[in-house]
Order: structure tokens, then C-alpha cells, then sequence
């Protein structure tokens, strides 16, 4: 006798990265920031948690999108909160994709995207990037025309790589939704999401936003959409009635309301990308510029895999990634690092001298 579904049996999940649960680990794995939130989150969290967690929170988060609205000016139903920036993933593959429908992304990129796709019984393909991280144009235009969903992270994951709004716009799917997934947005040199959103095709687009990474607060689970309200209001129709609990709205929006924090932590951590780049190329590998909060890095002459368990032998943990079924069907495997404390980096980039 089956118990599960069909698609749910044939399903890989989704690996996430490491989490060891004891300290004395340097941990550059899951792309976290170093560095703690904002003071004014704890308040704020301290606030509702002594007086408010005997009542359900309110189920729209209106006073978040008031904040989130006036940050991106625009108007506070173009905002969906969520219970972290993969909710939304989900929401949306739930609200405009059917089972046996086309769902699309870049590849190397995200791969819960494949796996969401799977759990909803869509159709699932992947548009293979050119070895330069850069779009097969205007192949995968053809690719696209029957897709419902196109998932496109920008920065990317694991490369890094910020793709211009020209090149966004001209890969919104003709007869579906494109999804622009901004959790790295905050660290890179621009975002184009607005634009885009107010352009001729922002009808047919939705913007996701992550408070993993910039703002400190992957414990958090806390994410949202930006979108026209006509699409807002159909995902709305799908969510939890309270996907969002109170502690994390508070304390997100008090995250919007401290910008110099998380701005000051942004440039930290630009700096560090910028010495960390430099130091592995001094060591013989390959860095692909960042856009993102991590590099991704290859090493000609070494083993990948091997790299990773030797620093993991020393507490030090990076995310060995491999993807296999490129261009040319070949496979391409390298480490993905996180921007760390510049401590951590030094730590690393010690063990890398006499490993390399």
C-alpha cells in the first residue's frame, strides 16, 4: 500500500548546508551574516514577547508592509510578508503553477527551486548558463515560452553574479510570472527591482526579499514578496492565515527601521569579500566576482571535495557544491565561502596556505 504521493516518492529534498550545534567552528557555509542585528530588533522582540504572544498576530502584517512600503516607495499592498524568503518560493509555485506546468531556472543556481517544483508536481527545466555565468541568449528565450514560473536569483547562487535589468526584463516568460529573488540584493553594487516592477512587464514580475543575510536574522525566518497587488492578492489567498508569528514581525520591522546597521555591516562585509578574493587568487584560485555575500572559488590543480574535508577536519566549514549536467554535460564542482568576521577569513585563509 502507498501512503505518499507519486511526486513526493520520487522527490530528492533539498540539503541544506551544515549546522553544528556546538561552538569552536569557524563557519562559512550558509551564507549568514557574521555580524549581529540590530539592537532595536531585540527591543522590539523583547516589547511583544512580554506583552502580545497571547494573541494571534496579525495575519496581513500591516505595520511591517507600512514600513517595508515607505523603504521601497511604493504602496503597502505591494507587500507580502512570509515566514522566511523560501515561503514565498512556495506560495508562489502553490498560487501559478499547476501540476505537469513549466517551471524554469538558471543552472548552476538554487536548487530548491527543482525541488518546490517537484513537491507541486510541475514540470521542471533547467536553462543551462554559459560557462561565464552569463545567459545563453537568445536560446533560452525559446525555453521560456510556455513557462509559468521563472525563477531568477540576483545575485546568484553560488556565483555571485548580478545580472542587468536589460537582461532581466528581456527574460519575463510571455505567458507566465517571473520571480526575481533578491535574498543577496542587499550586497550588491544596485538592485534594478523597482524599475523593473515599474516597467512594462512589472505586471507579470514579483520580488523576493531575505532578512537571512543582510539583516542579520536567519534565525528569524522572516522574508517578503514585492509585486503589483493583483498578484499580492492571489498569493494572499494561498498563504497560512498567520504565516508570519509576532516576534518576527516586530523585529523585522524594527530591522527596516535601523538601515545605518545594516548598511554598516554591508560595507564590512564588502571589504572582507574584496581581501578574500584577492588572497585566494594569490593562492592559485579561481574567484568569480561577487555580487553576493560569499565567492564562489575553483582551484585547477586541487581537489574541491578534498579542500572542503580537510578544512572541515579543522573546524572550518565552507559548502562544497557540485553540479553535474552543465554545458557540455559536464560537471562543475568548486567551494562556495562565505564573507565572514575578517578573524574567521584569516582563519581560513591560514589552513588554505598549507593545504594548496
Amino acid at each position: 500500500m502507498r501512503l505518499f504521493r507519486p511526486d513526493v516518492d520520487r522527490l530528492t529534498a533539498y540539503t541544506p548546508g551544515e549546522q553544528p550545534q556546538e561552538s569552536g567552528w569557524v563557519k562559512l557555509n550558509t551564507n549568514e551574516n557574521p555580524y549581529p542585528p540590530s539592537p532595536r530588533v531585540l527591543e522590539a522582540i523583547e516589547r511583544v514577547a512580554s506583552s502580545r504572544l497571547h494573541v494571534y498576530p496579525d495575519p496581513v502584517g500591516t505595520s511591517f508592509r507600512k514600513a517595508a512600503a515607505e523603504l521601497l516607495n511604493v504602496e503597502p499592498d505591494w507587500i507580502l510578508p512570509a515566514n522566511g524568503s523560501d515561503e514565498n518560493l512556495t506560495l508562489l509555485l502553490r498560487t501559478f503553477a499547476d501540476p505537469g506546468e513549466l517551471v524554469c531556472a538558471p543552472y548552476p543556481s538554487y536548487i530548491l527551486y527543482e525541488t518546490l517544483a517537484a513537491i507541486q508536481g510541475a514540470a521542471f527545466s533547467r536553462i543551462l548558463l554559459n560557462p561565464d555565468w552569463s545567459w545563453p541568449l537568445p536560446a533560452c528565450r525559446e525555453q521560456i515560452e510556455n513557462c509559468k514560473l521563472l525563477f531568477i536569483p540576483n545575485p546568484n547562487s553560488p556565483s555571485g553574479t548580478f545580472w542587468d535589468q536589460e537582461t532581466v526584463t528581456g527574460l519575463v516568460p510571455p505567458r507566465g510570472v517571473l520571480v526575481l529573488d533578491e535574498a543577496y540584493g542587499d550586497f550588491a553594487d544596485r538592485s534594478d527591482a523597482i524599475k523593473i516592477l515599474s516597467s512594462d512587464v512589472g505586471g507579470r514580475v514579483v520580488v523576493t526579499r531575505s532578512f537571512s543575510k543582510s539583516y542579520s536574522l536567519a534565525g528569524l525566518r522572516f522574508g517578503y514578496a514585492v509585486a503589483h497587488p493583483d498578484l499580492i492578492r492571489g498569493m494572499r489567498k494561498v498563504k497560512d492565515s498567520y504565516n508570519c508569528d509576532a516576534l518576527s514581525l516586530a523585529g523585522a520591522e524594527a530591522a527596516l527601521h535601523d538601515q545605518d546597521w545594516m548598511l554598516a555591516n554591508r560595507e564590512k562585509i564588502i571589504a572582507t569579500r574584496g581581501r578574500l578574493a584577492t588572497a585566494l587568487e594569490d593562492l592559485g584560485f579561481d574567484v568569480t566576482p561577487s555580487q553576493a555575500n560569499f565567492v564562489w572559488t575553483t582551484h585547477a590543480e586541487r581537489d574541491h571535495k578534498q579542500l572542503y574535508e580537510q578544512l572541515k577536519a579543522g573546524r572550518i566549514l565552507v559548502r562544497y557544491m557540485q553540479f553535474p549536467d552543465c554545458i557540455g554535460e559536464t560537471t562543475i564542482d568548486g567551494l562556495r565561502i562565505s564573507i565572514g568576521r575578517n578573524e574567521e577569513i584569516d582563519q581560513l585563509l591560514t589552513a588554505l596556505n598549507t593545504l594548496v
